[in-house]
């Protein structure tokens, strides 16, 4: 049974995507048979894998005709990565689901189907707390929130926090927060020193050891439409996100490596 993780966060620009993809693509690296599956009606996701969002054959058939998953899933250049596209279409889902029954569990109902081919399932979800992103999160074990290092950090947090209880308390009450990852991070500016010293006093034991630094090859590797391991394996980019899926397989009991081996070193792993 694959562990599904929702990466939300109302705010837009923080990262989503981006963890998405890399962490999706680092899991593949690692031989976890990984999907993903792209809830964003931007399709970010999907052009990010190198796929032409089409209206044929993504997550709004199974989200409102009910479309069997499995014949829509295209697998990646990625290894162990698969993709569940999404389109422009999906703005109108919503609209199309109010009336439809059990319309908080459409996505789960549609994961059912293939969770028990995968190890890991990840859930981009669209900038907002619309039905679809409730959707995700009636359909996800746990939610990975990427926090961006910046002056407004923790804007909107607590209403994201909030919509995750009503969902716990209503919809799913075994979904948990996987943690908050620190976004965007440049080590030159001491705003952003400053934004991870506030949000780990704020969340503590919530918030990933591994943060994500500002890197030019995580933009470089989406407009080749591949995750950034298979762009430029030595990039700083890379390295981070090999170390925040060692870091979720980890927490998860999903291996059993030792803790030297917990995390890469920048500077001796990689010269």
């Amino acid at each position: 049974m694959a562990k599904i993780i929702a990466i939300a966060n109302q705010k837009g620009g923080v990262g989503k995507t981006t963890t998405t993809i890399n962490l999706g693509g680092c899991l593949g690296a690692l031989e976890y048979k990984t999907l993903i599956i792209d809830a964003d009606p931007q399709a970010n996701s999907t052009s990010g894998l190198g796929f032409e969002p089409s209206n044929n054959d993504n997550i709004y058939d199974c989200l409102v005709n009910g479309t069997d998953p499995s014949t829509l899933i295209l697998p990646t250049n990625a290894p162990n990565l698969y993709l569940l596209p999404s389109h422009i279409d999906l703005v109108g889902a919503e609209l199309e689901m109010i009336g439809m029954q059990d319309r908080e569990f459409l996505l789960r109902k549609a994961l059912q189907q293939v969770e028990a081919e995968y190890d890991i399932i990840l859930i981009d979800c669209s900038p907002s707390l619309g039905l679809i992103t409730v959707n995700a999160l009636a359909a996800a074990h746990s939610v990975l929130i990427p926090v961006q290092c910046e002056y407004f950090a923790l804007e909107g947090l607590s209403k994201l926090l909030n919509t995750i209880k009503i969902v716990q308390t209503r919809l799913n009450p075994e979904l948990s927060v996987e943690g908050m990852l620190l976004t965007m991070y440049d080590t030159r500016l001491r705003l952003a020193n400053q934004v991870v010293d506030e949000v780990k006093t704020h969340f503590q034991d919530l918030v990933f050891e591994t943060i994500i630094h500002r890197n030019t090859t995580l933009s470089e590797s989406s407009s080749h439409g591949v995750p950034v391991i298979m762009h430029d394996a030595a990039s700083k980019g890379s390295i981070n996100y090999l170390n925040l899926a060692r870091e979720i397989l980890q927490k998860n009991n999903l291996t059993k490596m030792i803790n030297d081996d917990k995390q890469f070193d920048l500077e001796n792993d990689f010269e």
